[in-house]
């Protein structure tokens, strides 16, 4: 099962964290992966720890940089089978703390970074009538979180921009579904904890809000990516997955 031999995918903000575990378990499968990221080291060097690996330079907010990929990849493959929209950026802050134009640089990756690439590499996928669009959003993205309110604000419409893209494309064949994962202990999530006053604190919280007390790891959420990527889910589309170890069950 979940077997992905022959298939070619692209994950955005492969580099690191989430989208390097995406990128391993899809090449693990047999697929030939396109390593996209701004961070031009560690895209190489994500791209290099795979037989089938190639990294391609995009930054996922502007238009002509995804163009430029987008025709890349076409050079190497005429179309997509998997499309992984990882790539994203966080904000910690309040409405009173959060400025407009936080607001704006996190809007304009997580959500038009999706629409972006999601509308370079859509056609043609349309046009073979089979393909699996993956969109990482966050449990942020389905509950509210205290001091990200920029970040829950992108994430609600990452899951929203999911649903939509399913329902008007329900009938060609290409699915469109979000992973919404909880604390993952991530480069990104580094960064974050690294803007509180006292990050070790900061860390021992952000485990314990998960009922499982531990913050989950990269290869969980892959391993979801892996089976949507997959034939297995054919049947599903417009689903989003809460991966969260307890976080939004309750209190």
């Amino acid at each position: 099962m979940f077997n992905l031999t022959g298939m070619h995918a692209v994950v955005t903000g492969g580099g690191s964290g989430i989208g390097e575990a995406i990128v391993m378990v899809f090449a693990a499968a047999g697929a030939r992966v396109y390593v996209l990221d701004r961070d031009e080291a560690a895209g190489r060097r994500v791209a290099g720890k795979i037989a089938s690996g190639q990294f391609i330079p995009c930054d996922v907010s502007d238009v002509a940089s995804v163009a430029t990929a987008a025709e890349t990849v076409r050079s190497f493959v005429g179309s997509l089978d998997i499309l992984v929209n990882n790539a994203g950026i966080g904000h910690v802050g309040t409405v009173l703390t959060t400025r407009p134009e936080d607001l704006d640089r996190l809007y304009g990756v997580n959500v038009k970074g999706v629409l972006h690439v999601t509308q370079a590499f859509l056609p043609e996928m349309l046009a073979k009538k089979n393909g699996s669009v993956i969109n990482i959003a966050s449990i942020g993205g389905v509950v509210g979180i205290r001091d990200r309110l920029a970040y829950c604000t992108t994430k609600f419409a990452v899951v929203g921009l999911t649903k939509c893209m399913a329902l008007d494309h329900a009938e060609t064949g290409v699915r469109f579904n979000a992973i919404c994962p909880g604390r993952v202990e991530t480069p990104f999530v580094t960064a974050r904890l690294a803007e509180y006053s006292d990050p070790q604190i900061a860390r021992q919280l952000m485990a314990a809000s998960q009922a499982l007390g531990r913050m989950g790891q990269p290869e969980e959420i892959a391993a979801a990516a892996l089976y949507l990527a997959a034939k297995e889910s054919a049947f599903v589309t417009g689903s989003t997955f809460v991966i969260d170890g307890g976080f939004s069950a309750g209190k």
